[in-house]
Parts: C-alpha cells; structure tokens; sequence
C-alpha cells in the first residue's frame, strides 16, 4: 500500500519522443537535465532512446557522468560548466563539453591532455539570450582558438550551438533575429575554417514549430515529457507525470471553520474536509495555497487554505469520500483531472517547475509502461 506517489509512463516518454523524431530530418537529442524533469534521468533517457533519441543533454558535468554510470553511452552533451571542475573525467567518458568563453576552451584543452584525448567541444554564440555563450564581439577569437586547438590536436570542434528567447510565442520577432544572428555566427566560423559536423538552436518549441531552425540536431526538453511548451497547444504529446496521494483524514466540520495556518480559508457551510499527505516539502507549490486543483474522484476542488510542509486541506463540500480515496493533484488530463498546465495556471509559473519540483525523496517514483519498475 502506497501513501503518496509521482508515476511516470515510460511508454508515454518514448512515444513523444518518437512523435518528434518524425517531425524532423534532423537528430534528436533529448534533455534530461534537472532529473529528466522531475521524471527520472537514467528511465527517461532510456526511454527517450528507445524512442529515437541519439543525442541526450543535460546541463552538469555530474548528469553526465550519472548517466555514464548508468551505462548510457548514447552521446551526451553537458553545458553549464563553472571553473575548476573534473573536466578530464569527462573526456575520458566520451562527454562532449560547452565552451562560450577562452578561459572555458582552455580548460578544456587541459582536460584532454590530461585524458590523453582530444576533448569534443560545440562551441556556444549567444545569439540574442544574453545568458551563456559568446557575444558577436567575442566570437571570432573563441572561434579562431578553438581552430587552432582542433589543428593541433587538442580538441575536436563537433557543433556550435545556441538558445532561443522565446520560441514558445510562435512569430514572436526575436526568431527572426536570433536565427539570422545564429547564421552570421556560423559564417564566421566557416570563414575561419571551422565547418562543425552538428548545428543546433531548437528546443521543444521550435522543434515543434520552426522547422527552418532545425538545422542537424534538435534539443526538445520539456516536449520530451509531454508537456508543451506553448500555452494552449498539445501537438499530440502524452504527459508522462502523475502526482498523487492517498487521502489521510476525513471530517465533518461546521460553517465558519478555519482551515490551516493563518485560517486563510473558512469554510461558508458544513462541508468534508479531506487531508491529503503532500506539502511543500514533496514538491506542492506553497503559492498553491487557496489555489491549487485536486481531483478526487468524480470531483474537482481547490486546496484549502496553505500548502504546509507535508500535508494539504481540500474542502470537497457534500461529495462523499472516505480515507484511502485517491486526490490526483495533476496527471494525463483524462477524465477531467487537473494538469501540470493547469497548476501552471494557477500559481501564474510555467509548466516546466510544476514537474521539476517532484523529486522528493518522500514520495517514491513509479515507472510504468513496457520498461517500468
């Protein structure tokens, strides 16, 4: 018997993935940063391969090398790579490293001398995000360093790369400009004798929508797990992420009843409340307080009053439930029940940190599908 539990539908993961890979004639690489996304980074990735994937991505060097541990040996591409780390147990595990930055480049040339191989680097242009990557200004000496490295040996230049701003608004005016930007970019580059094998700009919203920006590789995140990146749109994804719990307490209680901390919710009749163990602490956003959609059977209510560390308050009014009912805060969207969008909606967030926060230790995964455990 289960008190509270995040199930994630490894065949729902594949399927996506696969409905992206045959949107496109590029390759696919899936991110599975952040824990795949709240889902699991060594199952989804399997998974994401099965479905298509020949690229995975994340975002540290330690992903990278979970992965490996795992023994994953798809290629992965790790990028956001601070000072002073182990960069040489990358290369030696066959881990294409991010360089926006001289300083970057040299450690990575470092790196693979200290591996005794040639460190594969995608060489970053910020074309508009103004996070990472090189600017224009920059551009032509980390490029022209990075030619005389691959010259000599000391690393191999696979792709240059970048990141969009606001691909998940259609037609919005940066695509233009960051797509022209990333083609200047690549100009530069060819001018200085640096032609790279992979070019790649896409994430999930414009894999799914700018097929122009497709170049040779895609990078959809969030699509992977089958959320969408544009508000309002599907695009055929399955959502792969269930949270819910198993009701814990339930009580008759009169009108004008306080519910939680700071009685910030009082009941306007006699209604049943129910307690549900999940709170802050398992992944509830505490702005979910007074806000939050859950399903209990038939029904549909809002969390009453705040989200407390481990535990949530619904007032499901005359609706007849019994402990050991099961509240579904989001999951698939069948049957009417609420959805990661949904909450999204709700606490005014994206989609992306609604999934990402479910990665207590508290509350178990379940895999389920043909590969789940």
């Amino acid at each position: 018997m289960w008190q509270a539990e995040v199930r994630v539908d490894l065949d729902a993961i594949r399927a996506n993935v696969a409905r992206l890979r045959a949107g496109t004639d590029a390759a696919v690489m899936a991110v599975v940063k952040g824990d795949g996304y709240g889902h699991g980074m060594v199952p989804a990735a399997r998974a994401a391969i099965k479905g298509g994937a020949t690229w995975l991505g994340v975002c540290t060097l330690d992903e990278a090398l979970g992965l490996r541990r795992a023994g994953i040996t798809t290629p992965v591409l790790a990028w956001l790579l601070a000072p002073g780390l182990p960069l040489h147990e990358g290369v030696a595990h066959d881990i294409d490293l991010s360089a926006a930055s001289l300083g970057q480049l040299d450690e990575m040339i470092k790196a693979g001398q200290q591996a005794r191989k040639p460190t594969r680097v995608h060489l970053k242009i910020d074309t508009g995000l103004s996070r990472g990557g090189a600017t224009a200004d920059d551009w032509p000496a980390l490029v022209e360093a990075a030619a005389k490295a691959q010259a000599d040996g000391a690393i191999e230049i696979v792709g240059i790369w970048s990141h969009f701003v606001y691909a998940d608004a259609p037609g919005h005016e940066t695509i233009d400009h960051q797509l022209d930007a990333y083609r200047d970019a690549l100009a530069v580059a060819e001018r200085l004798g640096v032609r790279p094998r992979l070019r790649h700009i896409a994430n999930s919203a414009a894999t799914l929508t700018r097929p122009d920006a497709h170049f040779d590789l895609v990078r959809p995140g969030i699509a992977v797990y089958g959320l969408s990146p544009v508000p309002g749109e599907q695009y055929g994804l399955r959502r792969a992420m269930t949270a819910r719990a198993r009701i814990m307490l339930v009580k008759r209680v009169p009108a004008g009843t306080g519910v939680s901390y700071g009685h910030t919710y009082t009941t306007t009749r006699e209604t049943t409340l129910a307690v549900v163990p999940l709170g802050y602490a398992d992944g509830v956003p505490r702005h979910a307080s007074n806000v939050g959609p859950v399903a209990i059977g038939a029904g549909r209510h809002t969390i009453a009053g705040r989200v407390c560390m481990d535990q949530i308050v619904v007032d499901v009014g005359d609706q007849p439930v019994a402990p050991g009912d099961v509240a579904t805060l989001f999951g698939s969207g069948d049957g009417g029940a609420p959805t990661a969008d949904d909450w999204a909606a709700a606490i005014d967030t994206i989609n992306y940190e609604i999934v990402t926060r479910f990665g207590s230790s508290r509350v178990p995964r379940v895999y389920e599908g043909e590969d789940g455990e």
